[in-house]
């Protein structure tokens, strides 16, 4: 049985501590709140007041909990007045001299047999608990932010926490109706170690005008399902906040892929802090308001640069689901498309698929019968490359290998009218390597759509050094029409998605690999504690093992980056043929 807690303090009332008092008093816990300065105090009355009032306005809570919950707190500058308290949960700035001071103070206060909590998202619990002549009785109890929405609890334990501490505060953690996962003392624990890399990532591919903001967070919104894009997040968090947290992680893994991003730096010096400060990344109509508003860096939403070239036939080439789904979204939007396959066995299983997949859209409601008519009207197969000569955009969707889709380039060189687009939807190859097998580099561009392309929103434009402002324009002109959110990158591997999603699932398996954590809790972490909605080890089984180590190689070839490398573990499951679901085995067993 663990421990029945019935008093906690919270030393530190700003949003998180204030968050942290507010679950601690929902679930019927008396709770002490310590700030030092009455002004402080009164910042913390109100954190917890706009909450409480946010949860009454949602129906979650009603005018009387309220009352009752807020009357569970008090308030008090004295840290005399956790004395009788039986957890003490520290939730001050992210600052070790500061966190040690404080608990060096809670060591001589409390009681003997209280457990002294740290709410760390990256500094040592160690180091702060020696800090103390009771270290076997420190933890690490790191909720996310907002503490009364966010499920995860990371409980971190030293080489001397007491296992029963650990058990009790795991219990309590559950009581609170949280998910706790229990792990060792590692800077960034297991989902800040995840999560700030890919967010660290992110920033380097913004600094290096690769690609816009709101570009880089749409890919990631759309492409990944994540709630929020990567640098919305970390106006969210502070990139104060983001830049302590990175540089922490950095100096004690020395992983040059934690080294915060020099821009990172920059711009909290310069004051521009996120949405606490009202700019940040973007820009906000005030500190703490969550709106955004238009600044020097908004593009302008109806201009695409030069004149888009006129399409009314696309011609879309291969006969496997990628095909078969830009076949169908493109005839939705009203455009002539023919599809070109290898025989004619594969022209009537494309027709065949393409027939069954607009019947589901109309049983579901999501079609009405005329408008599958008119699709479907707006639809031929053929067997014969040479059909494409009057299509003014074509797309490539066979098999993801080079030297196929430099021969098929080069053939469409030799048919395809002058001026026709020549798009091809690779997820990692080169496209100016396909691009250079035509005499008309200037008119080969990346199409990526992502699977299931009926579904899915995002398409990437992929511009090589020699793709023409009009080529652009065409495609993205052809994306609105057809109900797609298009972003823009240049030519290099992984494009936005996929350089920014895989180099984070490696660093899960790396992870793994090192024993500090079981495939469940991690996953549960970027589940819970981030709002995705796959866990890596999840979504690697579902993208196949094979698919991945493919990308990450050539991540890593690109880049020469270290960290890229395919983690040895992941190396091993391929070579095994442990694919994934495919092969009812992975980091899973699906038999």
């Amino acid at each position: 049985m663990s421990r029945e807690f019935g008093t906690v303090g919270v030393v530190g009332l700003g949003t998180m501590g204030a968050g942290i008092a507010e679950v601690f008093a929902r679930v019927g816990l008396q709770v002490v709140g310590v700030e030092p300065s009455e002004d402080a105090l009164e910042r913390g009355r109100e954190h917890l007041a706009n909450s409480t009032n946010r949860a009454v306005k949602r129906g979650k809570l009603s005018l009387d909990d309220q009352a009752a919950l807020v009357g569970r707190v008090k308030f008090t500058t004295s840290m005399d007045d956790l004395a009788d308290v039986d957890l003490v949960v520290e939730a001050v700035p992210e600052r070790l001299e500061l966190k040690r001071e404080i608990f060096a103070a809670l060591d001589k206060i409390c009681k003997p047999d209280a457990v002294l909590a740290t709410n760390t998202s990256s500094l040592s619990v160690t180091e702060i608990s020696v800090a103390t002549s009771r270290p076997s009785k420190v933890i690490g109890m790191h909720f996310f932010n907002p503490a009364p929405v966010l499920k995860l609890v990371e409980v971190v334990r030293t080489v001397v926490t007491e296992q029963e501490v650990v058990e009790d505060v795991k219990g309590l953690a559950d009581r609170l109706g949280k998910v706790p996962v229990v792990i060792g003392d590692k800077a960034g624990f297991i989902a800040n170690a995840l999560l700030f890399g890919y967010l660290n990532h992110a920033v380097s591919m913004f600094e290096s005008h690769y690609a816009t903001r709101e570009d880089i967070d749409a890919a990631m919104r759309l492409g990944c399902g994540y709630p929020m894009g990567p640098l919305a997040l970390l106006d969210l968090i502070g990139l104060d906040t983001a830049y302590e947290i990175l540089d922490t992680m950095y100096r004690q893994s020395r992983d040059r892929l934690h080294a915060p991003a020099p821009v990172l730096k920059q711009m909290v010096t310069a004051g521009l802090r996120g949405r606490k400060t009202g700019r940040g990344f973007y820009t906000y109509e005030g500190p703490d308001s969550p709106a955004v508003i238009e600044d020097a860096l908004t593009p302008d939403a109806g201009h695409h640069g030069a004149a888009a070239r006129p399409v009314e036939r696309v011609g879309v080439v291969g006969s496997g689901t990628m095909a078969t789904g830009i076949v169908e979204v493109l005839s939705k939007a009203g455009y002539d498309v023919l599809y070109v396959t290898r025989g004619d066995e594969k022209v009537a299983k494309v027709g065949a698929a393409l027939q069954r997949s607009l019947d589901k859209g109309v049983l579901r409601g999501k079609l009405e019968e005329a408008d599958r008519d008119a699709a479907l009207a707006r639809v031929r197969g053929s067997s014969r490359l040479d059909d494409l000569s009057d299509c003014d955009l074509v797309i490539e969707a066979v098999v993801e290998e080079l030297s196929v889709k430099q021969a098929l380039f080069a053939t469409f060189d030799e048919i395809c009218k002058p001026g026709a687009v020549l798009a091809t939807t690779t997820s990692s190859l080169p496209v100016i390597e396909l691009a250079a097998a035509t005499g008309r580099p200037r008119d080969v561009i990346g199409l990526h759509f992502f699977n299931p392309a009926p579904v899915m929103k995002l398409v990437e434009i992929v511009r090589t050094v020699s793709t023409s402002d009009d080529v652009v324009s065409t495609v993205r002109a052809v994306c609105d029409k057809a109900g797609k959110h298009a972003v823009e990158c240049g030519d290099r591997a992984g494009f936005i998605v996929n350089a920014l999603l895989f180099p984070y699932l490696n660093d899960a398996v790396k992870m793994l690999q090192a024993h500090y954590a079981t495939v469940e809790d991690i996953d549960n972490a970027m589940i819970v504690g981030c709002g995705y909605p796959l866990g890596p080890f999840d979504l690697l089984d579902v993208i196949g093992l094979d698919v991945a180590h493919a990308i990450q190689r050539e991540l890593y070839l690109e880049f020469r980056e270290p960290g890229f490398a395919p983690a040895p573990l992941l190396d091993q499951l391929v070579t095994a043929g442990y694919l994934g679901r495919k092969t009812g085995r992975g980091f899973r067993d699906y038999s």
